[in-house]
């Protein structure tokens, strides 16, 4: 213990003893640079730091500085839909068009027709013809005018723009659709039928003829063969197949709603060939650094973009896939690289694998991850195809590019249906929200009932909002059934034949009520989707599967779509689309009620 320090002091005889105030650097340069680097002299400090962050732990991974690719591909020959027999498919057409395209029921659908296409068929037709035959075609080919008093024409006088078009239209322009329906009727079909032409102009008129013909059959794709749309499934079903070295590899797609057509909508059908296509050129290239939005930068001294911030992620302790994302992210997101190849489109290919190059001059043959069993739940695999089925079957790990568009444009519904379950009525409705006209537009299937009820109305001489007739004499009366919108039709529950426990959802149909008047005829549907059956010689039944119909519903939706392909060509054809219905829905049909009697007038 020291006493007196400023004797200890002044006799110094304590040397280790030390007073300051502050510790400064003595910069013997005007320049700061060498101070501001803190520069750290004590090697064996160095090193320990060293060992401490873990920097002597090293491992046999020299980044790769050259790639030689081994591809095996396989160009797609057949298309088959559904169930019909498979036909050439070049790729010269989107596979989309090819898969969606429909034929044009509704110009002949229930008796009506577009009548923009007809006017348009006929208006190009007689503009390639002398003026002097032009009223000679009008007449023969003509648009008959709608008579208000006939039960049949009731879809074309109930709404008053369908009647006022085919009024105007009447003895003033030309139904061209009919004029090309003769002339597909039979190879040896001309225009010449039933009209007077003289000689020097009989082929400029048949090649008019001709001419109407190509360019109808070129403005729409329409299936030459089976359509690729399940009416039981509400999807379509179709395949395509590759020839590989074993034979045919098959892809099939059961469950394609529309719209958007992507390689997740294949799957590898296990009866199919399963080898791989004519081995490619190997492809040399030089890897790159995987980089993506967020990622972590290398250097110490940078600002990073914060556009995306992945530390404001909140993950809990459940979100597997979230937590997997950012460990990739931000701790192994600097190993990965990416070895570029080019691609034919409409190709299978299968990588036989990699030989890789690293910066210790070491060569390294990488092959496929994924092999072994399909359904092993161990596997991983990215962009590969799954086989269909429940079997062991082995994994397949090619990756398809199919012909298909990165986007098209989609006109307004032509046709809309919602099926929605009505638990109160115990019944699926198939809902027409929106019904074609005659006209070729598509309207409220809501209005377009109403306004079809009310012509049949004036019809029968039933006055708007008419009583209901019954017995003065009694108080109450006895209604059997409530009547539903008529573009509401019905979908009762049936036994599968032959299965006593599997059911299914058939078409029914409403009476047709009016107030005052005895019920009158079945209510059909105007809808194609829903028509199934209706139009051929002998009616059949449409069914539908039950599973089809979630509690949430699906709605069904048909609509021009129009594209342009790779080599200019512009397409248009008609689709039909699926979406998730907007829940369950009650029609107020109910049965059995004792209503008052109203009074007498």
């Amino acid at each position: 213990m020291i006493r007196n320090l400023r004797a200890e002091l002044a006799e110094r005889q304590r040397p280790s003893v030390t007073i300051w105030n502050r510790v400064e650097g003595r910069p013997r340069s005007v320049e700061f640079d060498r101070a501001l680097r803190a520069e750290v002299r004590d090697a064996l400090w160095m090193l320990t730091r060293q060992w401490q962050m873990g920097e002597f732990h090293g491992d046999d991974a020299g980044s790769p500085v050259l790639a030689k690719v081994q591809v095996a591909q396989a160009a797609l020959t057949t298309f088959q839909a559904r169930d019909a027999t498979p036909v050439a498919f070049d790729g010269s057409q989107p596979l989309e068009a090819v898969v969606e395209r429909r034929p044009l029921d509704h110009l002949t659908a229930g008796g009506l027709g577009a009548a923009d296409l007809r006017m348009m068929l006929g208006r190009r037709f007689l503009k390639r013809i002398p003026p002097v035959y032009r009223q000679s075609f009008v007449e023969r080919y003509a648009f008959v005018a709608p008579d208000p008093t006939d039960e049949d024409d009731t879809e074309r006088v109930a709404h008053l723009e369908v009647y006022a078009l085919l009024q105007s239209l009447a003895g003033r322009a030309m139904d061209g659709y009919r004029l090309y329906q003769h002339l597909t009727a039979s190879p040896s079909n001309t225009p010449l039928t039933g009209i007077a032409v003289a000689e020097a102009d009989k082929p400029g008129i048949v090649e008019a003829g001709v001419e109407l013909v190509g360019w109808f059959d070129a403005m729409f794709e329409r299936p030459a063969w089976q359509s690729a749309w399940d009416p039981a499934h509400l999807e379509h079903q179709f395949a395509v197949t590759a020839n590989v070295a074993d034979g045919a590899k098959r892809l099939v797609a059961e469950e394609y709603p529309g719209g958007r057509l992507d390689w997740t909508a294949f799957s590898v059908d296990p009866a199919g060939g399963r080898g791989s296509g004519k081995l490619a050129e190997p492809s040399t290239t030089i890897p790159t650094a995987t980089r993506f939005n967020g990622m972590p930068d290398k250097r110490w001294w940078a600002f990073e973009d914060g556009r995306t911030n992945l530390g404001d992620v909140s993950a809990d302790t459940t979100d597997l896939a979230r937590l997997l994302f950012l460990e990739f992210a931000l701790a192994y997101g600097n190993d990965w690289f990416t070895i570029p190849y080019e691609l034919p489109v409409g190709s299978l290919a299968t990588v036989a694998g990699l030989a890789v190059t690293n910066v210790f001059g070491e060569r390294l043959w990488i092959e496929p991850a994924g092999r072994g069993v399909d359904d092993d739940w161990r596997r991983w695999s990215m962009f590969t195809l799954d086989v269909a089925g429940t079997g062991r079957e082995p994994a397949d790990t090619s990756l398809f590019l199919p012909p298909t568009l990165p986007q098209s444009t989609g006109g307004p519904p032509l046709e809309d249906v919602v099926f929605t379950r009505d638990e109160v009525a115990n019944l699926v409705w198939g809902v027409e929200r929106v019904v074609p006209l005659a006209s070729g537009v598509g309207k409220r299937g809501s209005e377009a009932a109403e306004e079809t009820l009310a012509h049949r109305r004036r019809l029968e001489g039933v006055p708007p909002g008419a009583p209901v007739t019954g017995d003065a004499a009694a108080p109450i009366s006895y209604r059997a059934m409530t009547t539903v919108p008529e573009n509401w039709v019905p979908f009762v529950v049936m036994h599968v034949p032959g299965d006593v426990r599997a059911t299914q959802l058939q078409r029914g149909a409403m009476l047709r009520l009016m107030e005052g008047v005895p019920p009158g005829a079945r209510v059909r549907p105007r809808t194609t989707l829903l028509r199934v059956g209706l139009d051929q010689e002998t009616a059949v039944p449409y069914h539908v599967f039950e599973e089809e119909v979630p509690r949430a519903g699906t709605q069904v939706s048909l609509a021009y779509q129009r594209t342009r392909w790779r080599d200019g060509r512009v397409l248009v054809w008609l689709a039909a689309t699926r979406e998730t219905g907007r829940g369950e829905a009650s029609s107020g049909l109910a049965f059995d009620q004792l209503l008052p009697t109203p009074p007498a007038p």
